[in-house]
């Protein structure tokens, strides 16, 4: 690991730190959840005009696209702080979950 990455535990401290001095406090748990929402549907906007049909409107790029990821993270990572849940530990949890169930469904989907 490089010495400028963080885990996942030192990006929820990071943002909770951020929040505590800059933010103020954190958004309610409902208002976070409609950022998130909001931020995903952006995200979503910028895919559809570069890799789907549509065209960029004037003043988009698909050079907003990683931004917008980070401003999901961010999101997701006080949705994570306020309810008290580690990230660390839920991916951890999900990858295994996702590595029981599709073991081989993958390698034996013809599709792919």
């Amino acid at each position: 690991m490089d010495q400028n990455d963080i885990t996942l535990n030192q990006l929820q401290n990071e943002v909770n730190d951020w929040i505590q001095t800059i933010g103020v406090r954190y958004f309610s748990e409902l208002t976070n959840l409609a950022i998130l929402v909001e931020e995903v549907g952006e995200l979503s906007r910028l895919m559809a005009r570069k890799y789907g049909d549509q065209s960029f409107k004037s003043g988009e790029s698909a050079e907003q696209i990683p931004s917008e990821i980070g401003d999901i993270l961010f999101v997701l990572t006080c949705l994570a702080n306020q309810m008290g849940i580690s990230m660390q530990d839920v991916i951890k949890s999900t990858i295994q979950k996702n590595t029981k169930r599709d073991l081989n469904r993958h390698k034996n989907n013809p599709k792919l």
